[in-house]
């Protein structure tokens, strides 16, 4: 199946910093009115506004239901609905080239990273003191998530997903090898240890495994171990991971790969969740979008935080957005507004989250009955929802500057 989370092959530098190129030259210092794009909204004028989901087919039929349901009890509201692009990872190069042409939508799915570059084009909405009114509860929203939506100081999206990386491991491979089962309190020497005990080179088993593909998985799995070193990926704009953090963190890794040979190196980053799902790999650091296959695989599993380093466990949060843009219309701005809120309330998000395999996005909705299960990845989406551990420390963001894409490089330190 296509894993939408990551784009399968998650977002590849090549594409992810050619595009946000692209879109910062048509960019090109544009700035907004600094007026309320909402300002006098009329909530009973007929309008049609345009969502672009950035959704694979499964998915995008649960946000079509969701248009209609909305339309359904705004009847004066029409949503054109549509992915807005053949990938997710496809969305920001037709964004820039919507914003020359003046065919951009009303809200649009985007990955956080993007962020900056976005709120540089001076067509987002400026969201900041609409989501800071009490009745939005942006408070609700995971730290992260609330960070990854502002871009220099303006709120210009709403989250759209929430997750993170912690640790995935096979129970039985570890009953095999007499292992005791990861916690919450293991430092990397204890994921190190464990993972050279579990490598069975008989079975072509590994304790653990690494993408050294160049994209971003690789980075993603780095980055925490950087955070915990006391390093940091940027200074400013400069990037700041040829550091002695850096080869701490790369060390842990070269260690395992090369002394020990308990990881498995995927130069794919396809490769090592099939390994995992098939029994041989015993560890994987990855998120929830890796439960519906594992589920499928009919493994069991459990999950827990990231290992940690002088009991530092940071990891990593990859909040998404839904960007919305000012078209000069109140009408449209309040309208794309009132549906945005509509749509990650804690009553409507399960139907959209939960329904599509990713986990809640407000912290209410532990309390919030979700929707019927109806798919296959409804039913993965519940079991995600209640065997993924919300991280005991928090995960940090991506960082969404303008500079930003070209820290999913493979990094080299010195």
């Amino acid at each position: 199946m296509t894993n939408l989370r990551r784009g399968r092959s998650f977002r590849l530098l090549a594409g992810g910093l050619g595009a946000a190129l692209t879109l910062s030259a048509c960019m090109g210092g544009t700035t907004d009115s600094g007026k309320d794009a909402a300002a006098g909204y009329d909530p009973k004028a007929a309008v049609t506004i345009t969502w672009w989901t950035g959704q694979p087919e499964e998915q995008e039929k649960v946000a079509e239901q969701l248009a209609a349901d909305y339309h359904t009890a705004h009847p004066n509201v029409t949503i054109k609905v549509s992915p807005g692009a053949p990938t997710t990872d496809d969305l920001l190069t037709k964004l820039s080239a919507g914003f020359t042409s003046d065919s951009y939508p009303d809200v649009s799915y985007a990955f956080g990273n993007w962020a900056g570059d976005l709120g540089a084009s001076g067509k987002t909405q400026d969201l900041t003191s609409y989501v800071n009114d009490a009745a939005f509860d942006w408070n609700d929203f995971p730290a992260a998530a609330r960070e990854v939506a502002t871009a220099d100081g303006k709120v210009i999206g709403i989250p759209a997903l929430v997750d993170n990386l912690a640790l995935i491991y096979n129970k039985k491979l570890f009953d095999a090898a007499g292992v005791a089962y990861p916690t919450d309190q293991w430092s990397w020497d204890d994921f190190r240890a464990a993972a050279k005990k579990l490598t069975n080179k008989a079975t072509n088993t590994y304790g653990t495994a690494y993408s050294v593909s160049g994209s971003e998985d690789t980075t993603w799995h780095l980055w925490p171990l950087l955070w915990q070193h006391g390093g940091k990926i940027l200074d400013g704009t400069k990037p700041a991971f040829n550091s002695d953090a850096g080869v701490a963190a790369l060390e842990t890794f070269r260690q395992m790969a090369v002394d020990d040979k308990s990881m498995y190196l995927d130069q794919t980053d396809e490769k090592y969740a099939p390994l995992f799902n098939s029994g041989h790999v015993a560890m994987m650091l990855s998120g929830p979008w890796s439960l519906l296959e594992i589920k499928e695989a009919k493994l069991a599993y459990g999950v827990v935080d990231l290992p940690g380093y002088n009991g530092d466990h940071q990891t990593v949060s990859g909040p998404d957005l839904w960007v919305l843009f000012d078209h000069g219309d109140v009408n449209r701005a309040g309208a794309t507004r009132d549906f945005t809120k509509w749509l990650t309330s804690k009553e409507i998000d399960p139907k959209w989250n939960l329904a599509v395999g990713n986990l809640p996005l407000r912290t209410s909705e532990k309390d919030s009955p979700s929707s019927p299960p109806t798919s296959r990845s409804t039913r993965a989406a519940r079991s995600s929802s209640t065997t993924w551990p919300t991280p005991s420390r928090p995960g940090r963001p991506h960082p969404a500057t303008r500079c930003c894409p070209a820290t999913s490089a493979t990094p080299s330190p010195r």
